[in-house]
């Protein structure tokens, strides 16, 4: 018989889709690494039980510990699913830009969401990577996870995703490309290509509002960058710990309307039903044609699912009232 012993066993060993229509454009092989077949829709559970994992090891979780995180909805998810096979209490803390259905979803797994406004500075008090940091001192018994820091994160994606885009791929991929938020996948991805072959290339997708593009270019933080934006999952105003600036060959910024535009054609176009930062990641792949040969496997990573993003980017009347849509 052929089972899994619980739902933590599913993850992993996602399946890489030829993308077609969208990428007509572009002479390489484009293959999509489709991250929703994860139990929680996500790639981000491959390093939030990854991180679990580590923090058990370390001491750091205890037995019936509760789990603190700050979270646009997926990591939180796939903490959320861990914290239930694990028995663990989990509390998300969230910022107000993030879709209703992302905190809907986390309460029906049983978390507990706090909802922080977006539009303070990352040191403000009320910021959510503030009350993540507070609500962990202020609990008996509980670990903050911080994503950002937490190079667990990085190590998930240099165990798991990289190996398997390698084997999956054959060992011809040429080009990683790939939305960056935390920065996990792109450093840990990114990593393991490179020490199988260093001539791999890897990009990153960055949004407008976001430091990312400029620091890598210039190794400049301009605070003058950062502002805030629609765009949910990629893009930082801080530097996380897990972004390897130097495993990365170069960035691509994406504006709002592209993704949110691009978002919907991949639903319509290729039948791919996924997150705003999947729209952002193809706008920016068309954005970097001129980079890809023939003979090239391009893959791109897609990270979450269109049901967290249904009041929104799938919400005509939403698109029309931001002016994406006539």
């Amino acid at each position: 018989m052929e089972y899994a012993e619980n739902i933590l066993g599913t993850i992993g060993n996602t399946p890489l889709v030829k993308m077609n229509k969208l990428t007509e454009v572009i002479d390489a092989l484009v293959l999509a690494k489709y991250e929703t077949f994860n139990p929680g829709n996500s790639v981000k559970d491959r390093m939030a039980v990854k991180m679990i994992e580590d923090a058990e090891a370390a001491g750091l979780l205890k037995p019936g510990g509760t789990i603190i995180e700050g979270t646009s909805g997926n990591t939180g998810m796939g903490l959320a699913l861990a914290a239930i096979v694990k028995g663990y209490r989990m509390i998300c803390v969230m910022a107000d830009k993030q879709s209703k259905e992302k905190i809907d979803i986390l309460r029906a797994v049983g978390s507990e969401v706090v909802v922080c406004p977006t539009d303070v500075a990352p040191d403000d008090p009320q910021s959510y990577y503030s009350t993540s940091k507070r609500l962990s001192e202020e609990t008996p018994n509980s670990w903050y996870v911080n994503q950002y820091d937490n190079l667990s994160n990085t190590k998930a994606h240099y165990e798991s995703t990289g190996p398997e885009i390698w084997r999956q791929t054959d060992g011809k991929v040429t080009h990683f490309v790939v939305g960056v938020g935390t920065g996990g996948t792109i450093s840990g991805v990114g990593k393991y290509l490179k020490e199988q072959n260093p001539n791999v290339k890897i990009w990153g997708v960055d949004t407008y509002g976001s430091v990312f593009k400029k620091y890598h270019e210039t190794g400049e933080f301009d605070e003058k960058e950062i502002y805030p934006y629609v765009t949910e999952g990629i893009g930082e105003d801080i530097l996380p710990k897990n972004v390897d600036f130097d495993i990365i060959d170069g960035f691509t910024k994406v504006t709002d309307k592209d993704a949110a535009i691009y978002t919907q054609r991949l639903a319509k176009e290729e039948g791919m039903f996924l997150g705003n930062s999947a729209g952002a990641a193809i706008k920016g792949l068309l954005q970097l044609k001129e980079h890809f040969k023939k003979d090239d496997v391009v893959v791109i990573l897609f990270h979450d699912h269109g049901s967290r993003y249904v009041g929104k980017m799938f919400n005509d009347d939403w698109m029309r009232k931001m002016g994406y849509i006539e």
